[in-house]
């Protein structure tokens, strides 16, 4: 490599004898060509690449491509999004992409064609298919060759920019690497790279934990020093502000925006924002001030054809989907840097360094001492938490202290998931691992893998708790899919995998003195098939709470958090696209914020809503308030007969809509409103979302209550520290 970074360097070197290798570089300045350099140490061996965002894996395959004919190796290089795996060829292997994935890995030539065989492969893909494959997420005929290959197979694992995983991507990560550990695979020469600019605290703990018992972790954060080496960023003049109330702030955006352009319209810039609709909203001023073509949005909307145009105006307004993967390249290529002034907004101190890093890029560029501006707009509390006493003369070494000491910059949600039912979650590939590996040499270092993430993680139960919570859960699963017209859920339910100890768990909390009669060897299991037989209500008792009790812990199994599918968009205003007329939108972001009519299959958008309309959900709960108070409040359960309206001033707004997002279990917690008025408040600011709810009962009707939906219910109420009952009214234990 010419002008080899001294990170890139160490990087090549540290991974000779180390297991893991941390580049905590910063942005722009070339990890990518490091983490890649490593597969020279495994050079027969296949490779794994996972990079955040869809995007990013294109751009990455392009760059492993270009080492590998660089450096001589033989690999071929594979892209693995859910989409290209669908397109690949299914004339050899078949058309299942479970299939098709585990053919590519053991040998590409089985469905490339133009491929020689046996050639070593590197997989260039995405943490949903990473989490799907090592966590036996796949259909029931993939799932267990999937994982294998993607456990044994790989001599080589780089996880890119892993600080912007959520906690559950992380949780997948961790366990690998836990994995590779306890079944030796560092022993064998497995080389794991993570590319990070900023590690999250609670991740570079659990870290540590993992050095402490034996891995060899290298630590790569050297500044570039030598002398004769690129810049990869010009100097940033950076501006610190707080955000105002929303009219208020995107008037003065816009106001900046106009000024930048009209003082230097040869300078490139941006404004990357958390919300789409406030991305919306400033086009929508930026076109009142006569800014109409000059500007470009690219939010997770924009077709990926019309990114690329948008990135060629002087002006573009942008989400979160621009903060990896995406480099702002123009046509034609500058000769100083992409973007030389940013406006962005952060909520927390990792979005905060990955968008400053977007700006001034300039290695490779022939002109590196143009300064570049920044403006950031940080939460009101950082100047209530000290950000007012930064010495601006400390440079970015005394900005970085300073925004590590701020706990409202904190990432919301991984440490206390980790603590709370990561456990559960990792107990689904343990169990699976545990039966394979049942009465064979190896079965015991499943609980010593189980130990080696406790100790990294936190936690406070054992491997026994948790096998039996998980067996108990797939027999819940696993008795929703019988169908009822089959009727072999009355004589077969011992059969079905799980089943006994689901049953078990009904029966606790339906018919109690049964449970008293089999703890006291009077009765046993086998003997309550009778009660399914003769007792229909019995039969439908225990399908219903199969229904509740999977459907309320399917968000924990679930790589997205969305409660309900994007839909097909039509947009010939274009109150959301700039060129394109058709798009995918999330249904609650329709709901908020347009007003729209059915056209076909699409929703077309007809004009943005004057006010922002409230979401609610109503909730009709077949029984008396009382029981409602007992049973369900503070629970994490999965509720019938709820659904969600949008409000304006307290009316209800009729949507035809609605019903297409009508499902049959909701999952979620539902707290009251008054008494935890605060920490929903807080929550609101870390970008949490909560919904009031009305709870319709038989003898009343309340509204003082919110609905925390799927996963963020479990991690909210574990958060703030307050009582969370499970589906069979157990604590939660963090």
């Amino acid at each position: 490599m010419k002008n080899a970074l001294q990170h890139q360097v160490d990087v090549f070197e540290q991974s000779r004898n180390a297991d893991i290798v941390l580049d905590l570089s910063p942005t722009g300045t070339g990890k990518t060509q490091a983490a890649l350099a490593v597969l020279k140490h495994n050079p027969t061996q296949s490779a794994v690449y996972i990079a955040p965002t869809n995007a990013l894996v294109e751009q990455q395959r392009e760059a492993a491509e270009k080492f590998v004919r660089e450096a001589g190796l033989r690999h071929v290089v594979k892209a693995a999004s859910a989409r290209e795996v669908r397109e690949w060829p299914n004339d050899k292997v078949g058309n299942r992409p479970g299939e098709k994935l585990y053919n590519v890995l053991r040998n590409p030539a089985t469905v490339f064609s133009d491929v020689g065989a046996d050639k070593p492969i590197i997989l260039v893909t995405n943490p949903d298919i990473f989490y799907y494959a090592t966590f036996f997420a796949y259909n029931k005929n993939d799932r267990t060759n999937i994982a294998s290959a993607f456990y044994q197979k790989f001599g080589t694992v780089i996880f890119d920019e892993f600080h912007l995983y959520d906690a559950k991507q992380l949780v997948s990560l961790l366990f690998y690497l836990a994995y590779s550990y306890v079944f030796g695979f560092f022993q064998y020469g497995r080389r794991v790279v993570l590319l990070t600019a900023t590690p999250e605290p609670a991740c570079q703990l659990a870290l540590k934990n993992l050095e402490f018992k034996g891995v060899k972790i290298a630590w790569i954060n050297e500044e570039i020093s030598n002398s004769h080496l690129l810049p990869s960023q010009t100097a940033v003049n950076l501006e610190l502000r707080s955000q105002a109330e929303r009219d208020q702030w995107l008037l003065e955006l816009a106001e900046e925006v106009v000024n930048r352009f009209r003082e230097k319209p040869d300078r490139n810039g941006a404004v990357i924002l958390d919300s789409k609709d406030h991305i919306n909203r400033l086009a929508d001023l930026l076109y009142a001030r006569g800014l109409g073509g000059k500007f470009g949005r690219i939010t997770g909307s924009t077709p990926k054809g019309e990114r690329k145009l948008a990135a060629q105006r002087p002006i573009i307004l942008a989400t979160s989907t621009v903060d990896v993967g995406f480099n702002f390249e123009r046509n034609p290529e500058p000769t100083r840097q992409n973007l030389d002034w940013l406006i962005f907004s952060s909520r927390d101190r990792f979005s905060f360094w990955q968008r400053l890093g977007r700006v001034g890029r300039v290695l490779g560029k022939a002109e590196t001492n143009i300064d570049s501006e920044a403006i950031a707009y940080l939460p009101d509390k950082a100047w209530e938490q000290g950000l007012s006493t930064l010495d601006c003369t400390g440079g970015r070494a005394a900005l970085k202290q300073i925004l590590d000491s701020l706990p409202c910059l904190d990432k919301p949600f991984l440490d206390v998931y980790w603590r709370s039912e990561a456990s559960l979650e990792i107990a689904r590939p343990l169990l699976e691992l545990e039966e394979k590996f049942e009465n064979l040499p190896g079965s015991e270092l499943i609980a010593q893998l189980f130990n080696t993430l406790k100790e990294t993680l936190g936690g406070n139960r054992d491997w026994d708790y948790y096998r039996g919570r998980m067996r108990t859960l797939r027999g819940a699963e696993n008795i929703v899919k019988v169908s009822a017209k089959k009727l072999t859920l009355k004589s077969q339910w011992k059969y079905i995998k799980g089943g006994q100890a689901f049953v078990r768990k009904f029966l606790e909390v339906h018919y109690p003195l049964e449970v008293e009669e089999l703890k006291a060897q009077r009765a046993s299991i086998e003997e309550f098939e009778n009660l399914f037989q003769e007792d229909a209500d019995a039969g439908k008792e225990l399908k219903e709470f199969a229904e509740i009790w999977s459907g309320s812990y399917a968000p924990l199994f679930q790589f997205r958090s969305s409660l309900f599918e994007s839909l097909p968009i039509r947009d010939p205003q274009g109150l959301l696209l700039d060129s394109s007329e058709e798009t995918i939108l999330d249904p609650l972001h329709l709901l908020r914020y347009y007003e729209f009519a059915e056209d076909g299959e699409f929703v077309e958008v007809t004009a943005r809503a004057q006010a922002t309309y409230t979401l609610n959900f109503r909730l009709r709960y077949r029984d008396s308030w009382q029981e409602f108070l007992n049973k369900e409040l503070n629970k994490l359960t999965a509720f019938p007969n709820c659904r969600i309206e949008r409000r304006l001033e307290n009316a209800i707004a009729p949507t035809p809509l609605l019903k297409v997002l009508e499902k049959q279990l909701l999952p979620g917690v539902i707290v009251c409103g008054v008494k935890n008025a605060a920490a929903i408040f807080q929550l609101r600011k870390q970008g949490i979302v909560s919904y009031p709810i009305v709870i319709a009962c038989d003898d009343a009707q309340k509204e003082n209550y919110r609905f925390l939906p799927g996963l963020a219910g479990i991690l909210t109420m574990a958060m703030k520290s307050k009582q969370l009952r499970l589906p069979d009214d157990e604590p939660l234990i963090i």
